[in-house]
């Protein structure tokens, strides 16, 4: 060393670090010797922490501030090195600026399909991804267990370490919550919550904290959701009876519209026969004329021909289908028209009423002649 280099070295120190980049946890500051002057000031900054290493022990941590450094500020190190001068010559020691700031937009993702068993579909394979966020809160800790004595050290150097543990936390997760398949994207932000509580106690054996941690997908098999948009489909249908007949339709039309000659003319004959077939299974039970409910024929109450059972009025003879009515003259219960006793009370009826101008037959309440309509008290 020159005699200038040992002139400057002997300066009083600035000890500090500014940050430049956006994914470095730990700097270690540049001093000749790793020798560290009486009076050194020391300037820590916002989210950062500076911890004094001497002979390979962690000696002290300060927190943001500006320092000087001596034998007042620094109990633990003046213990460590048993000053009996005043701490006036030079000592061999490290100073690590530390980021504690909050490093954000982590991602996580599956490598492998997360195995899981489902009550509907039984055991499926899913897949997500997400992101996460951490910072030291911990500067020992941080430094005992990751750091060492390396010159520098970013985010690259853990990520992997990270992800496992996130993945490992999450698949333990899923198995436990036992959430159907089906219901998993309503319950993202839950999920997400109860991953962070149970994932905190491993990111502190680090001396990092667990800021967010977001899931932001899981999907489901190829094969699964292929059965999902069939039940979808099935549900836009409705009924399937007219989808297949509208099915049928559309086959039709284009098989009058090939024109491929006397072979697909034979080919087209094979699949207009098929068509047909369908068709008429699809149309089976929903044409007009097979409905028994249309064709079927009742008696005519009057004349007692045989009547479509959707007409109102006989067309022979006129009167309406219904069965007339007639009131008990004891009970007053509705009897027919055409009975002689009561079925309530057996009181005989009388059916002789004739009406006053036609004389037509009548029942006995009737206030009306059903044949020329003249009132009859």
């Amino acid at each position: 060393m020159g005699l200038f280099d040992f002139i400057k070295n002997q300066f009083i120190e600035v000890i500090e670090w500014t940050d430049n980049t956006t994914d470095t946890m730990v700097y270690r500051f540049p001093v000749e010797n790793k020798e560290i002057k009486m009076g050194a000031q020391l300037t820590v900054r916002e989210s950062q922490l500076a911890v004094f290493v001497n002979e390979g022990v962690i000696a002290d941590v300060f927190y943001p501030g500006r320092y000087i450094l001596s034998t007042q500020n620094m109990p633990i190190i003046t213990k460590l090195k048993s000053w009996k001068f005043g701490f006036d010559s030079p000592f061999k020691a490290e100073v690590y600026f530390v980021n504690s700031k909050q490093f954000t937009d982590q991602k996580w993702g599956t490598s492998n399909p997360i195995m899981m068993r489902d009550s509907e579909f039984g055991m499926l394979r899913l897949r997500g991804y997400g992101i996460y966020s951490y910072g030291v809160t911990n500067a020992e800790i941080f430094l005992k267990e990751l750091f060492g004595t390396n010159q520098q050290f970013d985010i690259e150097s853990i990520s992997g370490q990270l992800k496992r543990t996130i993945l490992s936390g999450i698949t333990d997760l899923l198995g436990e919550a036992k959430i159907p398949a089906l219901d998993l994207a309503m319950n993202y932000d839950e999920l997400s919550e109860q991953a962070k509580n149970k994932l905190q106690p491993k990111f502190y054996e680090f001396g990092f904290e667990l800021k967010t941690l977001i899931i932001e997908n899981l999907s489901l098999p190829e094969e699964v959701e292929k059965v999902l948009d069939k039940r979808t489909s099935m549900g836009v249908l409705g009924n399937l009876n007219q989808y297949t007949q509208y099915q049928a339709a559309e086959a039709i039309r284009d098989a009058a519209q090939n024109t491929s000659g006397i072979a697909g003319a034979g080919v087209s004959i094979g699949a207009g026969a098929a068509i047909g077939n369908i068709m008429a299974e699809s149309l089976k039970g929903n044409s007009p004329s097979q409905d028994t409910s249309v064709n079927s024929t009742v008696k005519c109450p009057h004349c007692h021909s045989q009547v479509l059972n959707n007409h109102k009025f006989c067309p022979e003879c006129g009167k309406p289908l219904e069965q007339l009515k007639n009131k008990c003259n004891k009970c007053g219960v509705d009897i027919d028209s055409n009975a002689k006793f009561c079925p309530e009370c057996g009181q005989a009826q009388n059916l002789e009423k004739l009406c006053s101008k036609c004389s037509a037959k009548m029942s006995p309440n009737a206030k009306f002649c059903p044949e020329c309509g003249s009132a009859n008290n």
